[in-house]
């Protein structure tokens, strides 16, 4: 009985620390269209938190970091953001949306990938 009731109580808790998890991150996506960038990067940072054990959580939020960090002109650190992405899950959905942002910094202006150099 003892042992069945510790059962509960662990798959309780787990269940707590996806629905926190998610709550987060429902947070952070209503915080970005409302344009709350600070909200924004303290609900991914709690969301961070929670998804440890989660790892394939990791780069749907730091696409969504990214994103943040561009709407704040702080366009150096998305541009890492981005390539963090890339290096570290190339082929999830979301490296191939932060190609594509790296793209549209390079063509405003704002991003100059490392192996160009410019021709003086």
């Amino acid at each position: 009985m003892r042992t069945l009731l510790i059962l509960i109580l662990a798959l309780s808790a787990a269940g707590c620390t996806r629905w926190s998890l998610d709550h987060h991150l429902n947070n952070a996506y209503r915080a970005y269209e409302q344009g709350d960038c600070p909200q924004v990067m303290l609900e991914l940072s709690q969301a961070e938190r929670k998804s440890r054990s989660r790892r394939y959580l990791q780069p749907e939020i730091s696409l969504l970091r990214g994103q943040c960090l561009e709407r704040q002109n702080l366009f150096v650190d998305a541009a890492q953001t981005y390539e963090f992405l890339i290096s570290r899950y190339p082929t999830s959905e979301y490296a191939f949306r932060a190609r594509a942002r790296l793209e549209t910094l390079q063509q405003l202006g704002h991003y100059r990938p490392a192996g160009a150099a410019k021709a003086l």
